[in-house]
């Protein structure tokens, strides 16, 4: 081998820069997957955790949605007549980003002038304007709701001044009620954003409020819309139209009595009344006095404004609410005499008793029962002198306590209990009214023989006036509970379909026999009993009288007078409860019981609401002593004063004229009364010509406790008129006292014996 194939070992290590060391190739291979793995799970986590948000965020960033408001349903009465409307006014909004300028001066000096424009227009505060016009929001409210007369003076300002951007009129609507305080209680308001708040504008907000709709369109990054992108159009659908039962006509004559029965007997904590058709379960009528204005419902009516300003915050919050409450359904009380019917209406059914027993019961003045612990506790009746033997018949007419605490025994308290259920008085009646209560009574394992007999005659238990008259309209329908029903009918208003709100039985409670004997009763409580104040002429009438008094605890809320009646008697058309709360116990005239506080009201609404209905009177019955004297006022409107005189004097009326001008050639163009009524001989008739201004009013004086003549004569110092009902003294009249009337008003009064026997 030669040397040019020799071998030579290198003793030194190799080491080249071209090669990648294993180790760091296994460290980088290893950092980039792990910053692999955490990007994939990042981009998990954004798609499928945050991607929602992140696309609502997106959408909000390049969409533009206006908003398009659904038009409020109406609230309407079974006659059709309007009792809340939504009417179309307008939004001011502003875009404070609008308002710049090229310089900080120029900006400052729009910006103030823009301010003074929307303050004076819409008269408000410029210093808060200012501070809205200069804001950092994209939008800030001016004012909401605004009629269209300030509406026109903008956009006539916008014109004048070339401000085409930043001022924004968007639709909307403002809720009106055109009757007022008219079924304050029943109806409810809503608050500036259209949301109902009480009543029946709260307890079918949804029906009444619709669905909004909606234009969505595209808005680049300068957040300014892209010209012919894409729109999306949502129709709004819009609220539904709700009849009610109540007829506005029947709410008219019982608010008037109510409220004048609540000034009268000076009731402190108000008064109210239900209308009730026993066979659908429908209210006619509905109120609580006093009442409150629908379209200010957070001004004070004029009984909280007497002590509104001396009361803290949370007290005039408080006082709000109540004055805002429906006493009908909002509040409990004891219903005293006038639970009578039930405890009857129980007895019959099970046989324990019949209507005409003589001698069935014994009423030495008092009942005493044993307490168990060495002590009694005594009951007295309401009267002083007992009223000894009585049949069933008797002790109602009588409203005798004793009787009904003897009865209450028989029955005994489980089947007590079982009744009260089924005439529904252990739950509400869902009736559809807002903010509805139920009973309270006490258990049935603590019921002991004082709390079996205050039940029976309806004292320490508590329902509503709803859950009372309810019960009673299942007597007068043949035994059979209706469930009660305020909304009659919903109107689609986009498509027009209507949908009934079906009447509903609830079961049969008692028997028709049954209900019969007790209706009976009930008629010999108004022609015999203590319930005769509330007879009206021509009608036969059934009824109860009710005086349920404090806990001892509780006096100063005082007693609660009420009546309850059903008519006619047979085939009841009409029922209505009347509950006045703590009336003047020191009243000599009629004091402070149901029968003598509340029957004559009662009656006095029955006499109107049921020729109003159309229930045939009956016409065997006699008339007033006093109807020979009744002449009927001619039509003299369109004659000359002149002739109207002379045909008014020919008749039998005084007059007086308001005229301007020659009697022989003016014409008559108004008079009060009204052509029609009846009136007694010597009336005045107040006549109004042409050109002439309306006469003065004058306050009705109080006639309380005086006789037909001296009625008559404080009438006519007043040039008023009289129109009466029975004999005796003056009970109760349709004009409060001290109540402008126009001259000529007929005062409608109803005369009665004194009764000392009524409870």
């Amino acid at each position: 081998m030669n040397d040019d194939n020799k071998i030579i070992k290198i003793k030194t290590n190799f080491t080249s820069k071209n090669f990648i060391h294993v180790k760091k190739l296994r460290i980088t291979l290893i950092v980039i997957l792990i910053i692999f793995v955490l990007l994939l799970g990042r981009i998990g986590f954004i798609q499928f955790v945050e991607g929602s948000e992140l696309k609502e965020m997106a959408y909000q960033q390049q969409a533009i949605n206006q908003i398009i408001s659904p038009k409020r349903g109406n609230i309407y009465d079974s006659t059709g007549k309007a009792l809340a409307i939504s009417a179309q006014v307008d939004t001011i909004t502003i875009n404070p980003a609008k308002f710049v300028k090229d310089t900080e001066v120029e900006t400052r000096d729009y910006q103030e002038k823009v301010a003074k424009a929307l303050a004076d227009i819409f008269g408000l505060d410029y210093n808060e304007v200012l501070t809205k016009v200069q804001s950092s929001s994209q939008v800030e409210t001016i004012v909401r709701k605004v009629e269209q007369d300030k509406v026109d003076k903008l956009k006539q300002w916008m014109d004048d001044n070339d401000v085409s951007v930043g001022i924004n009129i968007d639709e909307d609507s403002k809720r009106y009620y055109p009757y007022g305080s008219v079924a304050s209680a029943v109806i409810g308001f809503c608050g500036s954003d259209n949301q109902g708040l009480s009543g029946i504008e709260s307890k079918w907000d949804t029906t009444l409020t619709g669905t909004p709709g909606k234009i969505v369109s595209s808005k680049g990054s300068n957040q300014q819309e892209i010209p012919n992108a894409e729109e999306t159009y949502i129709s709004a659908e819009n609220g539904s139209d709700l009849t009610l039962t109540i007829d506005l006509n029947i709410q008219n004559i019982v608010e008037k009595y109510l409220k004048q029965a609540v000034i009268d007997n000076e009731c402190t904590r108000g008064g109210n009344v239900i209308v009730m058709d026993p066979k659908t379960g429908d209210i006619l009528g509905m109120a609580s006095y006093p009442n409150y204005d629908l379209n200010s419902p957070y001004t004070p009516n004029s009984t909280l404004a007497e002590t509104y300003d001396s009361l803290s915050d949370e007290e005039k919050s408080n006082a709000l609410y109540q004055m805002w409450s429906n006493k009908s359904v909002n509040e409990t009380y004891e219903p005293g005499s006038v639970f009578k019917v039930i405890t009857a209406s129980v007895a019959l059914e099970e046989d324990i008793t019949t209507t005409d027993k003589e001698g069935d019961f014994f009423d030495k003045g008092y009942e005493e029962f044993d307490n168990g612990d060495g002590t009694t506790t005594k009951i007295t009746c309401w009267r002083r002198n007992p009223h000894d033997e009585e049949s069933l018949r008797q002790a109602l007419e009588n409203s005798c306590n004793p009787a009904f605490m003897q009865l209450g025994a028989r029955i005994t308290a489980p089947v007590l209990y079982k009744y009260y259920d089924a005439f529904g008085l252990f739950n509400s009646t869902d009736s559809g009214l807002y903010g509805e209560q139920s009973s309270i009574f006490t258990p049935l394992d603590k019921v002991g023989p004082v709390e079996l007999a205050t039940m029976s005659f309806g004292q320490r238990l508590n329902i509503t006036p709803l859950q009372m008259i309810t019960a009673v309209c299942a007597i007068a329908n043949d035994g059979i509970l209706m469930k009660p029903r305020i909304v009659k009918e919903i109107t689609n208003t986009d498509t027009n379909t209507v949908t009934e709100v079906p009447v509903t039985q609830v079961r049969q409670v008692i028997s028709k026999q049954t209900a019969e004997e007790v209706k009976s009763m009930m008629e010999s409580v108004v022609t015999d009993g203590t319930g005769g104040n509330a007879a009206v002429s021509g009608y036969s009438i059934g009824g109860k009288t009710g005086t349920s008094e404090p806990l001892d605890s509780q006096k100063e809320e005082g007693y609660v007078a009420s009546y309850v009646a059903i008519s006619p008697v047979e085939d009841t058309q009409v029922a209505i409860l009347l509950t006045l709360y703590d009336p003047d116990p020191e009243n000599k005239i009629k004091g402070h019981q149901g029968g003598t506080v509340a029957a004559p009201v009662v009656g006095q609404m029955l006499s109107e609401i049921l020729p109003y209905l159309g229930v045939p009177s009956d016409s065997s019955a006699s008339d007033d002593a006093n109807s020979s004297n009744y002449i009927t006022v001619p039509e003299i409107r369109n004659k000359t004063v002149a002739e109207a005189e002379k045909t008014l004097k020919d008749a039998g009326f005084k007059t007086k004229t308001y005229v301007n001008g020659d009697p022989n050639t003016t014409l008559v163009t108004d008079q009060n009364p009204k052509a029609g009524n009846s009136l007694p001989k010597n009336s005045i008739v107040i006549l109004y010509g042409e050109g002439s201004e309306i006469g003065t009013s004058v306050e009705v004086p109080d006639l309380a406790g005086l006789n037909l003549s001296q009625a008559i004569s404080r009438l006519r110092e007043k040039n008023l008129n009289i129109n009466t009902e029975g004999s005796g003294t003056v009970l109760t009249q349709d004009y409060a006292k001290g109540e402008l009337v126009p001259e000529g008003t007929i005062i409608r009064v109803t005369l009665k014996p004194t009764l000392t026997d009524a409870h």
